[in-house]
């Protein structure tokens, strides 16, 4: 971490978000602000910490922070708004969330939703600055046990393996079981296998009409 303390009593928080590229499933923000007097061992970019890593600082930094708020934008949002708006309104929530207003805002990124205060971006910041790798660990711990628990109520996708992201395997599934409704049709492979299901579709049932002709 290369992100020095501000000097004095400043309350900084840090932003991060967690699924702006899986075809299915909300996107998931957090923002946290660190208590300097309780410092977290062990913080990076969640993507570089294993996941039982991630599960025992998922706990440590919800009971060492000042304050901590994970926050979301549905599918349905991500579809009306595009996934950039719908990542901006998610980290808007995490920050009106915390229990505590922050002084300033990092947020992790080349860009800053609209806030009440202060804000900045910071390139690779789940890397630089402690807060917004808190922020990333506590999103990606609970956009993946979401997952998990939609792949069991939306089976045949792969969902806990994948999280949502376009693997051959999710996108072979796509093509097979067509869209669930947690699926985002304004991404383009969710479009595109869509309307390949339904055209095979429309084919079987063409083609047992005939066969019942006969």
């Amino acid at each position: 971490m290369d992100w020095n303390p501000p000097v004095g009593d400043e309350l900084v928080a840090g932003v991060d978000e967690v699924g702006r590229g899986p075809l299915c499933g909300a996107v998931v923000t957090a923002a946290v602000i660190l208590d300097p007097l309780r410092p977290i061992e062990g913080l990076n970019d969640s993507k570089k910490l294993t996941e039982a890593r991630r599960e025992a600082l998922f706990p440590l930094i919800q009971e060492r922070a000042l304050a901590w708020c994970i926050a979301r934008a549905e599918v349905n949002e991500i579809d009306q708004l595009n996934i950039l708006h719908a990542t901006m309104l998610a980290m808007q929530r995490a920050v009106a969330g915390l229990l505590v207003q922050p002084d300033r805002v990092l947020v992790d990124g080349n860009r800053c939703p609209v806030l009440p205060m202060p804000s900045e971006p910071v390139i690779k910041g789940d890397s630089r600055v402690p807060a917004i790798a808190a922020a990333s660990i506590l999103a990606k711990v609970a956009r993946d046990r979401e997952m998990k628990e939609l792949d069991l109520l939306y089976p045949g996708y792969g969902i806990a393996q994948h999280k949502g992201y376009p693997t051959p395997v999710h996108l072979l599934a796509l093509r097979e079981l067509g869209a669930s409704v947690i699926h985002r049709r304004s991404f383009a492979p969710v479009r595109e296998a869509l309307a390949l299901f339904e055209f095979s579709e429309s084919e079987r049932r063409q083609s047992q009409a005939e066969n019942t002709s006969l």
